[in-house]
């Protein structure tokens, strides 16, 4: 299991010695993901958090019509989960794809809780990450109730230039809440 990376990513917010890196890396689970498999479906246990080793993968909620929004996509170096279902132990309310070949480290529910006590600097780490992930949403949030869908569009391209190249536009205009026709148009105009 190749864990270069997560240890990369962690070091940029703790220092962690050789011991409670080792002791970090036994509590991992390396699951490979083929392009368009689930690693989280609507309504099943939502019980580990990922780390995107390589690939890159959406978040989306299905509508009971069937028309999905996408919530947030992960590509490498970033974690995703179901967050809200992940802490609370509920069935997961969104779906998490492979948009293609992806390697995934998860870590469980109850061993994040007891690497909270074992390694007192994760709690630091994951706080870290709530927060950010916190003020990105908002962020996003605002500019979707306040910005037009071109300067949305734009802020995604300078914020997100490799998820850009991987996702398809369907994908990104569910994202920016317009429809693929708009965000084509959008693409088509843009001077």
């Amino acid at each position: 299991m190749d864990t270069d990376l997560i240890f990369a990513n962690t070091s940029k917010h703790i220092s962690l010695s050789n011991e409670e890196k080792n002791h970090f890396k036994s509590l991992l689970k390396e699951e490979k993901l083929k392009k368009n498999a689930f690693l989280i479906r609507q309504g099943n246990p939502c019980n580990h958090i990922h780390f995107v080793n390589t690939g890159t993968l959406r978040a989306y909620y299905l509508n009971p019509k069937g028309k999905d929004s996408t919530i947030m996509f992960a590509t490498e170096d970033w974690w995703i989960t179901d967050m809200h279902c992940f802490l609370n132990e509920l069935p997961a309310m969104v779906n998490i794809k492979a948009i293609e070949t992806s390697s995934i480290l998860k870590l469980s529910k109850k061993d994040l809780d007891a690497l909270y006590l074992d390694i007192p600097a994760f709690n630091q780490f994951f706080r870290i990450l709530m927060q950010k992930a916190y003020c990105r949403e908002q962020l996003r949030m605002i500019q979707q109730l306040s910005l037009p869908a071109l300067d949305r569009y734009e802020n995604f391209l300078k914020k997100y230039p490799e998820v850009a190249r991987k996702v398809p536009l369907k994908q990104i205009a569910s994202y920016l809440g317009v429809t693929p026709e708009f965000l084509s148009n959008i693409r088509n105009n843009k001077p």
